[in-house]
């Protein structure tokens, strides 16, 4: 399979996969099929207003556990911050921490309107609607959002689903207590492509970062968090 180009998203899979693996997570299918009013280009990248990142500290209200009813958000933590980092810079939405990885639609593009996912296909080699730093499919988005009563798509609610997404695969508690282990990266491998299985591949085919390397990215953003918060 080539190399996928733009950001590297959960989703750019081949149709045929999950008659294979019997069905895959919301953030890793391919949605070859989008209803047709779903617009197919990629919107324009003029007059985006440059987005200023959530301050550490904003969500500091506690966990809530998976699956219990209300709004609750999950506590931000210079460790969480290094790990949705992480993903961001596997998922190729790091952007250098600028907050336009936030816009950013599968194949590099960006969205204007943050008041919602943009539910846009774009055909780059495969048709996916992913969006935002950490490439969420529509179904996926609709489902976190619901369940944390998320009111938009700004920078901090996609914080939140991400994190969302990582306790529905049983990842977050884990990785609290290991940090960036194995095991961990082995659960996020099956919410994001382009994270490294136990066996160092990708659980859909994808190119994936290596595990030396995202641990190198993670240590030296950890240590930028804490710098922040002292």
């Amino acid at each position: 399979m080539a190399p996928l180009t733009g950001p590297l998203c959960s989703v750019g899979l081949v149709v045929a996969l999950p008659l294979v693996m019997g069905g895959l997570p919301g953030s890793a299918l391919v949605r070859s099929f989008q209803p047709k009013s779903l617009s197919a280009s990629t919107p324009s990248e003029t007059a985006i207003a440059p987005i200023s990142l959530p301050p550490m500290g904003r969500m500091q209200a506690e966990n809530q556990a998976f699956g219990s009813a209300g709004p609750g958000f999950y506590r931000m933590t210079p460790e969480r911050r290094a790990l949705l980092n992480t993903i961001r810079f596997a998922e190729g939405t790091w952007t250098n921490g600028r907050g336009d990885g936030y816009r950013m639609l599968y194949g590099g593009g960006k969205f204007r309107d943050m008041a919602r996912h943009p539910e846009s296909v774009v055909n780059s080699g495969y048709s996916s609607a992913a969006a935002g730093a950490y490439q969420f499919l529509p179904a996926t988005w609709n489902e976190a959002a619901r369940r944390l009563s998320l009111p938009d798509f700004q920078p901090a609610s996609q914080d939140q689903a991400a994190l969302y997404l990582m306790e529905k695969r049983g990842a977050l508690s884990r990785f609290d207590r290991q940090g960036l282990s194995h095991d961990v990266l082995d659960l996020l491998a099956q919410e994001w492509a382009s994270l490294p299985t136990l066996h160092g591949g990708s659980y859909y085919g994808q190119p994936v970062k290596g595990v030396q390397e995202l641990r190198r990215f993670y240590s030296e953003d950890l240590a930028r968090q804490r710098g922040r918060t002292v």
